[in-house]
């Protein structure tokens, strides 16, 4: 027994030492030592923040949609043959939808970031894509670039894929195990331990980062990344076949789902995922329900608004009454103006305007000579005052006249 448990260590010990560490998460106990950050990876979104915890990262969530999630390795990968194992699982509603995308890529951070292969440009190495694409359930396909053409703008992203297989991967209720083998002579693809496809016309170079993103629309999947383990491989001695043509590819069928979960297997790890997935789910349940809530309490509020901006009965019926009045008078005035014959009463008012005319310019001229006649001055006041100012101008030099003969004479 001793001798089994140490050979049991020693054979730990050595996986342990194979992996590649600087590109690997998720092959001890935890993924991280802290919920922060997975050492050797930078971690980010656009939309939301993927959520680190003890054994997954949840790249993006199952509510909201319309988010993007990242996960990238920062040292490059060194050795030019290797092998990877990634566990993925994908869980949404009946018609979610989202992509994941697995890169081996020069500079995947700085030239891809958050995009899918429907939205990346120029990128120079190997992209493996999980979706729904085709309405089959779901593919997993696998791209190449030399960073010459620009998927961003390609007018078909899907012609360009040089290997695909079939594979159901949403709501399995269990991690999906995707791994891939890089050597001289092949590059394969297994989905479950079943080939989804191989070629041995590709050679990757060294110096490419790992990467994994993911995005979601409106009706999102929630995709979880449990493991993702880089190691160094061996060549084989024989070259794996190449790709078969895509129309005689044969889906992988997923045979965990018809087998029934005996509850003697379940492990504290998968109490665990099923606590923290039940968790999720609580959170955007009372995200939703916060957001109903509010709507349903701004409804009220406007609906409060329109009823106090809205008239009372008392003042429609009233309103009412006065427009009927104004209606009653317009169509006693319409009756009238119908019925009645004002020519005789316009020719009398026409005569009085004419003899009130005449009248007043009679008048006006007789008032206004009398005004003229009367601001006239009158000439006899104007003749006597000039004799009398003559009188008396007489009279003063005939008396200084006297005086000046009275006055008594000085002889020298």
């Amino acid at each position: 027994m001793r001798s089994l448990a140490s050979l049991s260590f020693l054979v730990a010990a050595a996986t342990a030492q194979s992996v590649i560490e600087s590109s690997s998460f998720g092959y001890g106990h935890t993924i991280s030592p802290d919920r922060d950050s997975i050492p050797g990876w930078q971690v980010g979104g656009e939309g939301h923040t993927p959520q680190i915890l003890s054994n997954k990262l949840i790249l993006t969530p199952p509510y909201p949609g319309n988010t993007r999630g990242y996960a990238w390795s920062q040292s490059p990968l060194s050795q030019p043959e290797w092998s990877a194992e990634f566990q993925f699982r994908a869980t949404g509603v009946e018609r979610g939808g989202g992509n994941l995308q697995l890169w081996y890529v020069k500079d995947g951070r700085s030239k891809i970031g958050s995009s899918s292969i429907y939205t990346a440009g120029q990128f120079d190495g190997f992209a493996l894509v999980i979706d729904t694409h085709g309405g089959r359930g779901g593919s997993i396909r696998g791209f190449l670039n030399d960073g010459t053409t620009d998927y961003k703008s390609h007018r078909s992203v899907d012609s360009l894929a040089f290997g695909h297989c079939d594979y159901a991967y949403r709501n399995l209720g269990r991690p999906s195990v995707v791994r891939l083998k890089h050597t001289n002579a092949v590059l394969e693809v297994t989905v479950d331990d079943k080939l989804c496809f191989s070629t041995n016309k590709v050679a990757l170079p060294t110096g490419n980062n790992f990467g994994i993103t993911a995005a979601t629309p409106e009706n999102p999947d929630s995709f979880e990344i449990f493991k993702f383990v880089v190691q160094p491989s061996a060549s084989g001695t024989n070259a794996a076949p190449p790709a078969q043509p895509q129309a005689n590819q044969q889906p992988i069928v997923n045979q965990g789902q018809a087998r029934p979960v005996d509850p003697r297997s379940v492990n504290s790890d998968q109490l665990t995922d099923l606590s923290n997935r039940i968790q999720s789910l609580n959170d955007a349940t009372n995200s939703i329900a916060r957001e109903a809530s509010s709507q349903s309490s701004k409804a009220e509020n406007r609906h409060a608004e329109v009823l106090q901006k809205m008239a009372t009965k008392e003042q429609v019926a009233n309103l009412d009454a006065r427009l009927q009045k104004i209606e009653q008078l317009l169509q006693n005035i319409q009756r009238d103006l119908e019925g009645k014959d004002y020519r005789d009463r316009f020719n009398q008012l026409h005569e009085t305007l004419r003899s009130s005319h005449m009248s007043l310019a009679e008048n006006l001229q007789g008032t206004i000579l009398n005004v003229i006649t009367a601001s006239t001055p009158r000439m006899g006041f104007f003749i006597c005052l000039v004799i009398a100012v003559q009188l008396l101008l007489a009279g003063s030099y005939i008396i200084y006249k006297r005086r000046r003969a009275n006055m008594p004479k000085k002889f020298l």
